[in-house]
């Protein structure tokens, strides 16, 4: 299997990530102004693959690179500490993999003929390799086999903060690998869940559909898959301050969606059902008897226990 830095169809570096340039850093005129393997912060990401994100250089330099063009740097020097090509990932911290689950279509209830299957779960380093010198990446991506895994602490950090990409890990319909630890993080799942969940798949999809009115404005199309998406986490955030749980399966709206992601739905039809999913989702905000925040102790006692256990030899 290929194990790379490679490009995964949705993770996104978050400002304050360190990378590492893989190009040439060029300034005016086309000069270099630093070399490949240049370190850098993220101070800027984009909302999607598609787009720069623009880094700082420790000279103050910001420049605009594309998410091919970077590498984490706790994996780009966990991998060189090993004299591994840059890019490869050290199979040791694959196997340190305790959760993995199918999101996408497949989970969504959207597939067709032609759909891939996204993986993604979690990673628990061994106390080693946290404690070393070099650290661990907060990220595994596999280009090969569509995988991306999160290494505890940070799914648990997102998980709080309610992004949508991994709560959905947590109530995915189709789990296919879960250790003894992991079933024990499923089992509190419901901890992560708040209204915190408004702030964010609410204020997510406004910021996107602003974008999206903007290019029909200007160029008379969408991209329709992203629309799609943009409904589908609405419907999705409405449910989970209703019932408390997160409808991954939202396949009682499969023609619908599908007929957006095929152009087949006109704008102002979209417009409007968005429009009045948004109202639906303030409502259920007002009348949610979930918490204002999630639990942030339990997290935390999680993440303890995980930590002491990794000091083992064996995968807990």
């Amino acid at each position: 299997m290929s194990q790379r830095f490679g490009p995964c169809s949705t993770l996104i570096y978050s400002p304050g990530t360190k990378v590492v340039s893989l190009k040439q850093v060029l300034g005016a005129g086309g000069k270099t102004v630093h070399p490949a393997g240049a370190v850098g912060v993220v101070v800027c990401a984009p909302l999607d693959r598609e787009h720069d994100y623009r880094v700082r250089f420790i000279d103050g330099f910001e420049a605009l690179l594309h998410h091919d063009q970077l590498a984490l740097l706790a994996a780009y020097k966990s991998a060189s500490a090993v004299n591994e090509p840059t890019g490869v990932f050290p199979e040791r911290l694959s196997n340190r993999i305790i959760y993995r689950c199918v999101v996408g279509s497949r989970a969504f209830g959207l597939a067709t003929d032609d759909s891939d299957t996204d993986r993604r779960g979690i990673y628990l380093p061994s106390a080693d390799e946290h404690w070393s010198l070099y650290g661990v990446p907060q990220q595994l991506e596999f280009e090969a086999t569509q995988e991306a895994y999160w290494e505890l602490q940070k799914f648990l950090v997102m998980a709080l903060k309610a992004n949508p990409n991994v709560l959905e890990c947590l109530y995915s319909p189709i789990v296919e690998l879960a250790t003894p630890l992991a079933r024990e993080l499923l089992e509190i799942r419901g901890a992560f869940l708040s209204k915190i969940v408004y702030q964010t798949y609410n204020g997510y999809v406004l910021s996107q559909f602003k974008r999206m009115q903007v290019e029909w404005k200007n160029r008379g199309r969408i991209k329709a898959k992203h629309v799609m998406h943009l409904i589908r986490l609405l419907l999705a955030g409405i449910k989970v301050l209703c019932e408390g749980v997160v409808p991954v399966d939202v396949g009682e709206h499969r023609d619908a969606l599908l007929a957006i992601k095929r152009n087949e739905m006109p704008w102002s039809e979209i417009e409007s059902w968005r429009q009045s999913l948004h109202e639906q989702f303030r409502l259920a905000y007002e009348s949610s008897v979930l918490p204002e925040r999630p639990d942030y102790d339990l997290a935390n006692q999680f993440l303890i226990r995980a930590r002491r256990l990794a000091v083992e030899n064996h995968l807990p």
